[in-house]
């Protein structure tokens, strides 16, 4: 009976260890645990396929945590084993000491992971070299012990069982396991008593000699086990079912082993134990279920409080999947795993999201480290507009976090540190966008001028001169631009006053012009002209000058006269249109012949 409870104990903790693994590692529903006691150490070997990747030193802290939890023995020896499945020897290991009441152990060995066994990992065993490595003979008798106890065909060494000549390890089960008296020993025992106390009270014990009442409300509440289980509704009914059964139990302990019905009452005591385990883990699991519902009423603030969640609702599921098809609490367990576990999946998936937030945030972080990087050497209005496109990258990819994530109080930070350089970097390239654009108006309006007085348009060349000088003024001077801006003021200044001289001589010509036509035109044309830089030329028309001749040959005094005073105001209107334009004016008749000429005076 004894050895039978040890061995329920070990597969229990292999069997709470294999789902600690399966909750806490991507690929733990491919590992496989068992345990054994040998040499007063308990060995723990871990194994999976070879195809599937074994983060060690993971798996080494996971199995630490859950052996602290599930024995809490001071100074219990433990060793882990790790290997692939089909390998004989282990290819890593680890040492530890369990200490009581604290949620640690004491490491007596690293992790142990030979480069020998890193080629087992990869299909290549060297047993030679890996003998020494495990207290087992032949690891498989771990795993194969239960599936496979008599094989008398096979070698010695393929026979070792890790839990032969083991000690006693009831220590670990829950129950207070006793050892039975033997016959000749609690022959003294009784022997001595009577002489001390009296053989009276012996034969009044529980179970001695009266009515057997403990064996009687057990052995009632162990044919009873199922039907209160299938009519517990909730987990203060489950909870009372438990207390009876503590209770029964421990009435079964007040039986002396003198007793006759001592191996009854041991047996009965360890089935209802037994229970009373199943159902502890139950309600441990619904301890993690209840603070898991009551902390997901209130919204999520942090990632770590997301992740406590998670950790809660494994925390329930784990005790859970160790109740098997054939436990009777199995049809009360199921339904409620199923919702456990679709909790556990939605957590998983808001971890998930955050994590995608989470990404969004470093990224944005990345894209603000560069712009901060690019703003110290930014001068061109292209160095410029690439700074302040990489700020609204990084501002873009924080807005669409959404303000119900649990990172949303970081992203506010950043925003908040962010959206005032973006404006700054906007407002830098606005007024460099504005000193390039005057610039370069500047600019366009100087050529525009030049166009012009390659066509003798000096009007508008004084104009766009104007315009030029004018603009290039208003470039301010904190712009990259000011220093070019102001290389082009004096030249433009200059331009604008040759233009306007250009302006004021072409408006002079243009009177003169006026004037002369004036002075040339009659009913018949008196005269042609013709300027340049320094002289008018005017020419008689022969029309005029046949016109003259005819009125010479009538002979008539008075017409004679009236052609010299004509001949002579003529020449008198030319003087003075030479004086205002400054321009010498020298008069030919019909023939090409000059008959007058006149110099400005001034």
């Amino acid at each position: 009976m004894q050895v039978a409870v040890i061995e329920e104990d070990l597969q229990f903790i292999g069997q709470i260890l294999q789902e600690q693994l399966r909750a806490e590692i991507p690929s733990g529903e491919y590992f496989q645990v068992k345990c054994a006691v040998k040499n007063d150490q308990l060995m723990i070997l871990t194994q999976h396929p070879q195809g599937v990747t074994a983060d060690t030193e993971n798996i080494f802290v996971l199995l630490e945590e859950a052996l602290q939890l599930l024995l809490n023995q001071h100074g219990q020896h433990v060793e882990i084993f790790l290997r692939i499945a089909g390998v004989k020897l282990p290819y890593a290991k680890h040492s530890l000491i369990l200490k009581a009441s604290e949620a640690k152990v004491e490491e007596v060995g690293k992790f142990e992971v030979s480069s020998e066994n890193e080629k087992a990992m990869g299909g290549v065993q060297e047993e030679e070299k890996l003998d020494n490595f495990s207290p087992f003979t032949a690891s498989d008798a771990l795993m194969d012990q239960q599936s496979s106890p008599d094989n008398s065909d096979e070698s010695e060494d393929r026979h070792f069982d890790p839990m032969a000549d083991a000690p006693d390890l009831s220590y670990y089960t829950t129950l207070e396991s006793r050892r039975p008296i033997k016959p000749i020993v609690l022959a003294i025992v009784i022997a001595a008593i009577a002489v001390l106390s009296g053989a009276a009270y012996l034969l009044t014990r529980p179970c001695v000699m009266s009515e057997c009442k403990e064996i009687q409300i057990a052995d009632n509440l162990q044919k009873s086990w199922q039907r209160l289980i299938q009519t517990s509704k909730s987990e203060t009914e489950l909870t009372t079912v438990q207390q009876q059964l503590v209770e029964a139990t421990t009435g079964l302990k007040t039986i002396p082993s003198w007793s006759s019905r001592y191996q009854e009452a041991e047996t009965l005591a360890a089935n209802l134990s037994r229970h009373s385990e199943s159902i502890n883990k139950i309600i441990k699991a619904f301890g993690a279920v209840s603070l898991a519902t009551q902390k997901s009423q209130t919204p999520v603030n942090t990632l770590e409080e997301l992740k406590a969640r998670q950790h809660l609702w494994r925390q329930a599921i784990a005790p859970l999947e160790t109740i098997s098809t054939n436990n009777e609490l199995y049809g009360w367990v199921q339904p409620r795993l199923a919702i456990y576990r679709a909790k556990l999946r939605t957590v998983n998936q808001q971890l998930q999201v955050e994590d995608k937030w989470l990404k969004k945030i470093t990224a944005a972080k990345n894209v603000a480290n560069a712009a901060i990087q690019q703003e110290t050497t930014a001068k061109t209005l292209p160095e410029l507009q690439k700074v302040q496109s990489t700020w609204q990258v990084a501002i873009n990819a924080l807005t669409i976090i959404p303000k119900t994530s649990s990172v949303y109080s970081e992203v506010e930070k950043l925003l908040i540190e962010y959206k005032p350089k973006l404006v700054a970097a906007r407002d830098r390239t606005t007024k460099l966008q504005l000193a390039a654009k005057t610039y370069q108006q500047a600019i366009e309006n100087a050529e525009q001028a030049k166009r012009y007085e390659k066509q003798n348009q000096w009007q508008a060349a004084v104009t766009y001169w104007n315009q030029a000088l004018n603009t290039v003024k208003q470039v301010k001077q904190d712009s990259l631009y000011y220093t070019q801006a102001q290389s082009l003021l004096q030249s433009y200044a200059t331009s604008l006053k040759q233009a306007e001289t250009k302006l004021q001589v072409a408006n002079s010509l243009q009177q003169t012009r006026t004037d002369l036509e004036k002075t040339c035109s009659d009913e018949i044309r008196v005269c042609n002209y013709t300027i340049n830089d320094r002289e008018i030329i005017v020419r008689i028309t022969p029309e005029y000058e046949q016109a003259l001749n005819s009125s010479l040959n009538q002979a008539e005094q008075n017409t004679v006269a009236n052609i010299t005073n004509y001949l002579q105001s003529l020449q008198q209107a030319l003087d003075v249109i030479s004086d205002n334009a400054n321009l010498a004016v020298i008069v030919y008749d019909a023939q090409g012949r000059q008959i007058h000429g006149h110099i400005p005076t001034r």
